[in-house]
């Protein structure tokens, strides 16, 4: 692995993407400060320009060899840059997602696209951070804005409520992170990026101190809020139901990939002396969170509230990858995240847009909705049943080879628990899709009455509608591209990247 310490372009050109955000970022506050452009499409126009151009650069990127740079605190291989092309995708999905939505509610436009573009930085800044310093500045980076968007509906009381318990959570545990921190810190001899901290702990003969442990516990502890884990989730249906949907649909997958990227970077690296235990204890945190978030999620009546139990137990299935620990169960893990930023984010843009014509979330208030829209019906349908892992949407491939990898690896017990899980999460996503179809009662009920619809769904402006049109796509054929995904992810990630794979 190259170490380059000279002052060249953009340190090697390894954080361009993000700096390429940023100019675009100051470029928004200076128009909207000087000129006071009343068009504010440009705004969102220059936003989803960025993430497009920082896309391109992270993809040629992937031809490059790994690099650590700024003094050894940034490191770019193709696994980190794989996880910082889903954030940026993420973002791009979520911009048309919002515009709509801003203009409904009279938001205002360009503060709410600094804050998601910033959380969008501390994201992929996160994914590459290589000492402790650059982790938990980026992680609150990203926490910060976070906390800003789902308290942007001032007005609204569940979002003021939601935003208290986001932040009061997301600072506990920012200091139970900060706290492990310091003992790998003191542990490790003063040590701060993650290679020398793993190295200090084998110098100072440290590694088998309990202590090690105990750091190793906090670590997983505030990572484990940040990605919902069970039994670290409790904010997670609050701010869910709270926040402004297009901002819950930006966090379901943002938080979820850096998070992701983090937790298998530090422990790999930090703790590879260590891996049966947080093998073991990530074992249980998968169990407890596939078998909770499947099984309260079918009690719940609103639909947001329903996602975030959702949320928690499809993190339980991602964590499986990291802890099979071999090339197939990290590629598992990258594939099944990336077909669920498609299928989550489908879901959320067919709920924003049914909310902006109802002003509803709650799942009964679905019902019928077939007779007044049948297309956004069979778009909310197709989602959910990816969501479900229903053959032969791409869901139900990306599950597959996730327990196929698990399996191969020993791991039945998880798998086990994983296919049962699934079971019931489709019973309560077939609840609502015979909800759509069918009129509860055999009533229409009055959201649905008067339920206003576009004529031609395609031709509609409704920039929602065109990321609904895409998330279906993907959800529908995605699947059936498994193979050649896996053999891109072979040749980007062969013997290329931390794990040694």
């Amino acid at each position: 692995m190259e170490l380059e310490l000279d002052f060249s372009f953009f340190y090697g050109n390894t954080i361009l993407p993000e700096c390429i955000i940023i100019f675009f970022l100051i470029m928004i506050l200076i128009l909207d400060l000087i000129l006071e452009i009343k068009n504010k499409n440009l705004f969102f126009f220059i936003s989803f320009l960025s993430l497009i151009i920082s896309i391109v650069i992270l993809l040629f990127q992937l031809q490059e060899e790994p690099i650590i740079s700024f003094s050894g605190n940034f490191q770019a291989d193709n696994f980190n840059k794989i996880f910082r092309i889903f954030i940026a995708l993420c973002s791009i999905l979520c911009i048309p997602l919002s515009i709509n939505f801003i203009e409904c509610t009279k938001l205002s436009i360009t503060e709410f696209l600094i804050f998601l573009l910033t959380a969008t930085i501390g994201g992929m800044f996160l994914c590459g951070a290589n000492d402790l310093i650059t982790i938990f500045v980026s992680l609150e980076c990203l926490s910060l804005c976070s906390y800003l968007l789902a308290g942007y509906t001032k007005k609204d009381v569940r979002s003021n409520e939601a935003v208290m318990k986001y932040l009061l959570i997301g600072g506990t545990s920012s200091s139970i992170l900060a706290y492990g921190f310091s003992w790998l810190y003191g542990l490790s001899g003063g040590e701060f990026q993650l290679q020398k901290i793993a190295n200090g702990l084998v110098n100072t003969e440290m590694y088998n101190f309990s202590g090690s442990l105990i750091g190793l516990l906090f670590v997983i502890v505030g990572i484990g809020f940040k990605l919902s884990l069970v039994p670290f989730h409790q904010w997670t249906p609050d701010v869910y139901e709270g926040s402004p949907t297009p901002v819950v649909a930006f966090l379901s997958v943002a938080s979820k990939v850096a998070g992701l990227a983090l937790l298998a970077r530090f422990l790999n690296i930090v703790f590879p002396f260590l891996s049966n235990q947080w093998h073991f204890l990530l074992e249980v945190l998968a169990i407890c969170s596939m078998i909770l978030g499947n099984l309260v999620a079918i009690t719940q009546t609103s639909m947001k509230r329903m996602l975030a139990y959702s949320s928690i137990s499809q993190i339980g299935y991602l964590i499986i990858g990291i802890i099979t620990g071999d090339f197939n169960g990290y590629a598992s893990m990258i594939i099944y995240l990336l077909f669920y930023i498609f299928m989550n984010l489908g879901t959320f843009a067919c709920i924003i847009l049914f909310g902006l014509r109802t002003g509803t979330d709650n799942i009964r208030d679905y019902s019928g909705l077939i007779l007044k829209d049948p297309l956004l019906t069979f778009s909310l349908v197709l989602c959910l049943l990816s969501l479900g892992g229903i053959p032969p949407l791409s869901g139900f491939f990306g599950k597959l080879y996730l327990f196929w990898c698990a399996w191969k690896a020993g791991l039945y017990l998880l798998v086990f628990i994983g296919l049962s899980t699934s079971i019931i999460s489709i019973y309560y996503y077939l609840k609502i899709v015979k909800l759509l179809i069918t009129a509860e009662n055999k009533k229409v009920n009055f959201y649905i009455q008067t339920y206003k619809v576009s004529s031609i769904f395609v031709l509609s402006k409704n920039s929602i509608e065109v990321s609904i049109i895409i998330c279906v796509i993907a959800s529908m054929f995605l699947g059936i591209f498994i193979n050649p995904i896996i053999n891109l992810l072979q040749t980007f990630l062969h013997l290329n990247s931390f794990i040694n794979i």
